[in-house]
């Protein structure tokens, strides 16, 4: 494969420390270029960053001199590289505005923002899932009148613990969902020693989350037509989201129901044969097994599990039947790398992987 000069906007924030973590030492993605707020501009990300690293890892020594642009002057930073990630904190109007005007200077987005999740031509990918929707980049570039340029953007955290495991069990025809989703406090870019309000705590609501968790699946599960992504009429999903005193990790309890029930066995072996794209193709960041079942009564939790695979794995475990929907079960991702940050760099690998960069 070859080798591509990439960007970060909005690098300084926890987002954008956990994608300088991922690129360090990847083996298609060469990190040049690091963009933020005016601010921040014309320090050295080192300084610009000061006293709020939050990474558990140290700032890579290869990013700390690097200057940092200003991601508004677009042209600048669009002229030194082949695509940029983005995960700037703004309100989505403005996001959406940026993340287009790249795309206008010939520099594709690959944005963990939700500002374009439901623009129709823009796909929203998780690359196990639904990595033919990329192929709707073509009718996007035609709207933009771009040649390379584009946006390309993935789903929100909280839906990659569950959407991943209920997947595979579509053939079966899924009619309703419930899912409430305990999620961690990275989601909401906090430390402990920020947030003081969590600890020993739970906040039952997290803005515009359960409208995320119930709409997002069916962009996911949606198809191209024409020029637009439609949406899947069906499964129903309920949801409720809060926020719990966990470092990382979101968790998902889900409850749901088939229009032909599958046996416990089947689910079992659905989820141990399930692989995607990401896998086909050895994606570098790509978990060999995407969906791990935890026999154990009291797994997954997430200090134990969330790190499984580089966090880029599901994990799922207490499956067994329910007496008012068909089956219940619950799962856990890790929302800064296979929700976020992560996540977006697999959907990059992807789009490389299929030339979309060139």
């Amino acid at each position: 494969m070859k080798q591509y000069n990439v960007g970060v906007i909005g690098a300084t924030g926890m987002v954008g420390q956990r994608f300088i973590t991922l690129l360090e030492n990847h083996p298609w993605f060469n990190l040049v270029a690091l963009a933020a707020s005016a601010r921040s501009a014309g320090k050295t990300y080192e300084e610009a960053v000061g006293s709020r690293w939050l990474m558990k890892t140290p700032m890579p020594e290869s990013v700390k001199k690097m200057v940092v642009l200003d991601a508004a002057k677009v042209a600048e930073v669009a002229a030194k590289v082949d695509f940029v990630f983005c995960a700037v904190n703004m309100k989505k109007d403005e996001i959406k505005a940026l993340e287009e005007a790249y795309a206008k200077a010939e520099c594709p987005v690959v944005s963990n923002n939700s500002a374009h999740r439901f623009t129709p031509d823009v796909p929203m990918v998780v690359p196990e899932i639904n990595a033919d929707h990329i192929d709707i980049i073509p009718a996007q570039r035609k709207r933009l009148g771009t040649k390379r340029g584009f946006v390309a953007v993935k789903s929100n955290c909280s839906l990659q613990s569950y959407v991943p495991a209920l997947h595979p069990l579509r053939k079966y025809g899924i009619s309703d969902v419930l899912v409430c989703t305990y999620q961690a406090i990275s989601g909401a870019g906090k430390t402990f020693e920020t947030f003081p309000d969590i600890l020993d705590n739970v906040i039952p609501y997290i803005g515009g989350e359960e409208e995320k968790s119930e709409q997002e699946p069916l962009k996911l599960w949606g198809h191209i037509e024409g020029d637009k992504i439609v949406l899947a009429e069906s499964p129903r999903f309920t949801a409720q989201c809060l926020r719990v005193p966990v470092s990382d990790g979101h968790m998902g309890a889900v409850f749901v129901r088939f229009q032909n029930k599958p046996s416990k066995e089947e689910i079992l072996q659905a989820w141990k044969e399930f692989h995607g794209p990401a896998q086909d193709l050895e994606l570098p960041s790509a978990p060999k097994q995407f969906l791990h079942y935890f026999e154990e009564n009291d797994r997954p939790q997430p200090k134990l599990d969330r790190m499984l695979e580089n966090g880029m794995a599901v994990s799922i475990g207490r499956l067994r039947e329910d007496n008012q929907y068909d089956y219940k079960f619950v799962c856990l991702s890790h929302n800064t790398l296979r929700g976020a940050a992560g996540g977006a760099v697999l959907l990059a690998e992807l789009l490389a992987a299929k030339g979309y960069f060139d």
